[in-house]
């Protein structure tokens, strides 16, 4: 199976092992609206929560919205407990509870946000090394968060990243990973297909039986 190509792994969180219920989200960017003095429609939450059609502040300046403004009021609004309260863990993500190689996450979630969720879903301890993306580290598919999860992990041989969006594949082959897609949505509504080394719909396809 495929899963036992790799040396090591790195993963992505959010949208591709854990999601959150759409109330939330709906309820997060009504405030953000709120704020911004902009009627979000549900479709327009779910395009920016889930990054489909391709980057986020790339869709926000389509809708004439300042990127700055909207993350300025999207991160005022969230709130940490709530967050983790509303969110799941995808059932296919359950593979890597066990898995035996060395495993890393980076994400874009920062540190105040992820934390309560990997202690609410009991995932903390799946992971040798934990990075949340910042300015200081770069946003992926720049591979510096990638390089440093890998010294976290103390990486040997041969490793892969997995993720939802086209820029964990970028950051993982600039990094010289493998890349894994994993389609939550269906091309079709994401406006695109994404490249990669493996395209899944699920974990399971990876792992076999």
């Amino acid at each position: 199976m495929v899963a036992d190509e790799y040396d090591y792994w790195l993963l992505d969180l959010d949208g591709t092992l854990v999601d959150v219920e759409d109330w939330y989200t709906y309820d997060v960017f009504d405030r953000v609206g709120d704020r911004i003095g902009y009627d979000f429609s549900q479709e327009q939450a779910d395009i920016l929560w889930h990054g489909l059609g391709g980057f986020r502040n790339h869709q926000l300046e389509r809708w004439n919205i300042e990127p700055d403004a909207f993350w300025d009021a999207f991160h005022a609004e969230e709130d940490p407990e709530a967050r983790a309260e509303a969110t799941y863990l995808y059932d296919d993500a359950a593979r890597f509870a066990d898995i035996e190689t060395p495993l890393g996450l980076v994400t874009h979630s920062q540190q105040y946000l992820a934390d309560p969720v990997l202690d609410h879903l009991g995932i903390r301890d799946w992971f040798d090394a934990v990075v949340c993306c910042t300015e200081e580290t770069g946003w992926k598919p720049d591979p510096e968060p990638v390089e440093r999860a890998l010294a976290g992990i103390e990486a040997d041989g041969r490793g892969v990243l997995a993720g939802d969006g086209p820029q964990d594949v970028g950051a993982a082959w600039n990094a010289g990973l493998d890349g894994v897609h994993v389609e939550r949505h269906g091309h079709e509504r994401r406006g695109m297909c994404v490249r990669g080394d493996h395209r899944v719909e699920s974990f399971d396809e990876l792992f076999g039986d």
